[in-house]
């Protein structure tokens, strides 16, 4: 006995043993298991109390001594507690899927919602979004089955849908760039609900913020539900204080700072200095060299401007799947819609706005190597900079002054 933690297939993408590690005092581990591993593992019951997530909330069931009435309701489990010998079963996303839905502001009572996936989570989000007071849930599959309803028909009979939930694992680390469903067709929209957590932000809940509904990846659902799991765990209760703390605690820990602005605005060196508070720092356009072998200066001059921007993209998409980095970005990074999508999923962008007057040519940035070529590149990318910026940064003194004011912007940004 001794043992907690999260069971799962695979894990890798897991948070929980972070988010554990803050809420209690005790030794979590991530338990990767297979279908066959799972009748074992509780039938020796040589654990004190576990976490279940995909795909074993259901399968789990059979296994256990007792359910409490919400997870029987929910006919899911992502909570087990080992008691003496007999196991305990609860759903501790209820709570967490509430939680977030509540911090969103997103108001349920008589409203229709659609809720993507038919698996535990799914059967979760039924259960809170009928509690909250929606008047229509209906949940969406891939193929038509009993009561479910299809992706078409979600699209086509059902795009007064007022919130969107999604269940599925469709847009998760490692396969970002998926979503489960178009929402360009729902005029009625006013909040998206997405239970992944990895990428903070999906492309769904990006989706929705660029349209203006209110949206939100799963972080703080995770964090809740674990809130819940500890108090479980340990039959104790954790104040909403608390709570909250460990919740900007992880989100500052996992969401990344990412740097944009013109050639010779400093983001480097203001890079650096944020980097020191704990975060890895990340340039690009270093990055873009050591795979390249050579100085993007000549590797424009070798392959040009339209082969230079496409690695550019490359070695975006794969810095922005990281996690707690300062993110320091070419001058042109934000020329491309897709650079900006990435570097949204796990970051905020703060855009450095020098003083045209400050920014100094150099012949070692061939796209703007002379004053004309950086007066003409600041009029032509100053919209670009300040539309897809989270934070404009105002221009300072010094390289210090700008990382504090970011630090704090990101403090604000997080409650």
């Amino acid at each position: 006995m001794g043992k907690y933690g999260c069971i799962g297939k695979k894990l890798t993408h897991s948070f929980s043993k972070e988010i554990h590690n803050e809420l209690a005092d005790y030794d979590y581990e991530l338990i990767e298991l297979s279908e066959e591993e799972i009748q074992p593992f509780f039938e020796s019951r040589d654990f004190n109390a576990v976490n279940v997530t995909i795909p074993y909330k259901q399968t789990v069931i059979p296994f256990l001594d007792s359910v409490s009435d919400v997870a029987k309701r929910i006919g899911a489990v992502n909570t087990v507690v080992n008691k003496n010998g007999v196991l305990f079963g609860y759903n501790t996303d209820y709570y967490g899927m509430k939680a977030l839905i509540e911090r969103l502001g997103i108001d349920l009572r008589g409203k229709k919602v659609l809720v993507l996936g038919t698996g535990g989570t799914s059967k979760t989000a039924c259960a809170v979004a009928a509690d909250m007071g929606a008047c229509e849930v209906l949940v969406v599959s891939r193929s038509k089955n009993g009561d479910y309803v299809t992706y078409d028909e979600a699209v086509t009979l059902h795009n007064d849908a007022s919130v969107i939930i999604n269940t599925t694992p469709v847009g998760m680390y490692p396969e970002c760039e998926a979503k489960p469903i178009d929402i360009e067709s729902f005029d009625s929209l006013c909040g998206v609900v997405d239970a992944i957590y990895n990428p903070l932000c999906t492309n769904l809940v990006l989706d929705a913020k660029a349209k203006g509904i209110k949206a939100a990846g799963g972080l703080y659902m995770l964090v809740m539900q674990a809130v819940v799991a500890v108090e479980r765990f340990l039959d104790t209760a954790i104040a909403k204080e608390v709570a909250d703390k460990v919740y900007e605690d992880i989100l500052n820990a996992k969401e990344n700072i990412v740097l944009t602005g013109m050639p010779g605005s400093g983001k480097s060196t203001v890079g650096r200095l944020i980097g020191i508070n704990g975060y890895t720092f990340i340039d690009t356009d270093e990055e873009i060299e050591k795979r390249c072998r050579c100085t993007i200066g000549e590797l424009i001059a070798n392959k040009g401007e339209k082969y230079f921007r496409d690695i550019e993209t490359e070695v975006i998409r794969d810095i922005s799947a990281l996690n707690g980095c300062v993110i320091s970005t070419g001058g042109g990074a934000v020329l491309r819609e897709e650079n900006i999508r990435n570097l949204k999923r796990n970051g905020k962008i703060y855009f450095i706005d020098a003083e045209p007057s400050r920014l100094i040519a150099t012949c070692d940035r061939p796209l703007s190597d002379t004053k004309e070529k950086l007066e003409k590149l600041y009029a032509e990318r100053i919209g670009i900079y300040r539309s897809s910026a989270d934070v404009t940064v105002p221009d300072m003194e010094a390289a210090q002054a700008e990382a504090e004011y970011i630090l704090a912007k990101r403090r604000e940004l997080t409650v």
